[in-house]
């Protein structure tokens, strides 16, 4: 058997089962790209919460650091750290001597100038009926003038003398008046100073657990220092810090769960009390305030606690992870959907974001289109596409 000339040319050989082999090749790639891809896609899920995540402290809205409004020495301490105590109660003095000598003063001013009163009221009622007798006789005298009984110049005089009295009813009037104004000034200067004394001791202003305890006896203080630090009983609640992007569906109200770093094992509930008006410019974050329903027996103020906000509750919801999303700003993204048996991208809107990242599709999505879940290499517009439903996480 003769071999033909061209296969006895070992280049051309080559070429050939090299150009053979590259043909396989080709047409077992475009057999593959042309098959039709497995993909997993979403399935309606229902009953589905929707927390956002935040961290935060514990915190007091009611914290107080007390102290007196005058200085002196530090004489006496009731309270202490930890201590539970009621509105009035005494929780410590100043030295007094000072101030009770003041006090001790002023209250004599009161009554010296009391005693000053009743004097010039004494002398206001003597001028008056000097007086009136002054009045009388200046009657009578002008009388016996008119009849030339007495002389011209004793009626003048009982003129001169009824004047010269009204006068002195005049002068003992404003001396009485004066003496009421002091009166008036003694009464103020001793009810200040007895309420200097009694700033000199402090009391609780409100039903309150002592957090601190700045000062010990002995001590100089000077006016508004703090001797104690206050928490008001039952004003303990929780400060988380929400990223903006996700503090959107936060309304006062809704329910939280916590779990304190040091009780990791246990869980408890409030709700939404307040939410602020201001945001960090820094962090980007929105302070959202949370009050316990259930707070252990012993707070820690500024305790790191771990809050879940549930912001909604969704009753029948087509979730997908956010990472299968491209182009997602929050609002719109596109995504692969499988559409009559063949891969397609469609744009479509999302509402609410889980914790676990995935994005709940609210509008854009034909009604027989599946999204796909899960990217996987070989995704092309227009191939052929076998979906399977995933398993919910």
């Amino acid at each position: 058997m003769r071999v033909p000339a061209i296969l006895r040319k070992p280049p051309v050989a080559y070429s050939l089962v090299a150009a053979g082999i590259a043909a396989v090749i080709a047409v077992a790639a475009f057999a593959y790209a042309n098959a039709p891809i497995h993909v997993q896609t979403a399935a309606i899920e229902r009953n589905v919460p929707v927390r956002v995540f935040g961290l935060g402290t514990v915190e007091a809205r009611v914290l107080s650091k007390i102290g007196f409004e005058v200085g002196a020495t530090l004489t006496e301490l009731h309270a202490d750290h930890g201590d539970r105590v009621g509105k009035g109660q005494v929780l410590a003095r100043l030295n007094t001597g000072e101030q009770e000598a003041k006090v001790a003063k002023a209250r004599a001013a009161r009554l010296i100038a009391e005693v000053n009163i009743t004097k010039a009221e004494a002398n206001l009622e003597k001028a008056r009926a000097v007086f009136v007798q002054k009045q009388e006789t200046n009657r009578r005298k002008q009388a016996l003038a008119g009849r030339d009984v007495v002389s011209l110049q004793a009626a003048e005089e009982a003129v001169r003398d009824e004047a010269v009295a009204k006068a002195d009813v005049a002068v003992a009037a404003s001396e009485t008046a004066s003496a009421r104004a002091q009166l008036t000034d003694a009464i103020a200067q001793s009810s200040y100073e007895e309420t200097m004394l009694r700033h000199r001791t402090l009391v609780a202003p409100f039903d309150a657990m002592v957090i601190e305890r700045h000062k010990e006896p002995g001590s100089v203080i000077k006016a508004g220092d703090p001797i104690f630090t206050l928490v008001a009983i039952g004003s303990y609640w929780g400060l988380a810090h929400i990223d903006e992007a996700r503090a959107g569906f936060i309304e006062v109200g809704q329910p939280v769960e916590a779990r304190l770093r040091s009780r990791p094992l246990e869980t408890f509930t409030g709700r939404v009390v307040r939410i602020g008006l201001e945001s960090d410019r820094v962090t980007e974050e929105r302070r959202v305030y949370l009050k316990g329903e259930n707070p252990p027996v012993s707070v820690y103020l500024g305790e790191q606690v771990e809050f879940w906000i549930t912001v909604a509750r969704l009753d029948a919801a087509l979730l997908v992870p956010s990472a299968a999303v491209h182009g997602y700003d929050g609002r719109q993204g596109t995504v692969w959907t499988v559409e009559d048996g063949r891969l397609r991208r469609r744009p479509v809107q999302f509402r609410h974001r889980t914790e676990d990242s995935r994005v709940e599709i609210s509008g854009g999505l034909p009604a027989d289109a599946r999204v796909v879940v899960r990217l996987e290499r070989g995704l092309r517009e227009g191939r052929a596409a076998r979906a399977a439903e995933a398993t919910s996480p």
